[in-house]
């Protein structure tokens, strides 16, 4: 039990530190921090929670390792995004039915 309430304390802690970044302008290392801390509370409930932690360390590291790779296919097309960037016109927003 002290183990499981020690986890939800960290994860509580977490989310108020993200909350926290959120005050703070840190420009485009905002969206990184909160993905770092995204996957470390996926991480702990992953282990804790899910019980992964006392499990065979084959899993644990099988899903641990498919958590990272999502962080990188989102940090990939966050950077795929900013290529076009340039083009996108400021105010201008397709789909979204408001006529000027």
């Amino acid at each position: 039990m002290k183990v499981l309430v020690a986890v939800w304390l960290s994860l509580m802690v977490l989310t108020v530190i993200t909350v926290a970044a959120t005050w703070v302008d840190l420009g485009s290392l905002n969206l990184w921090l909160a993905l770092a801390i995204a996957t470390l509370k996926a991480s702990l409930v992953l282990l804790y929670f899910m019980h992964m932690r006392y499990d065979h360390p084959f899993n644990a590291i099988v899903f641990i390792g498919a958590l990272l790779f999502v962080m990188l296919f989102v940090v990939l097309a966050l950077m795929d995004t900013r290529a076009y960037q340039p083009e996108l016109i400021p105010g201008y927003a397709p789909g979204m039915g408001v006529k000027p």
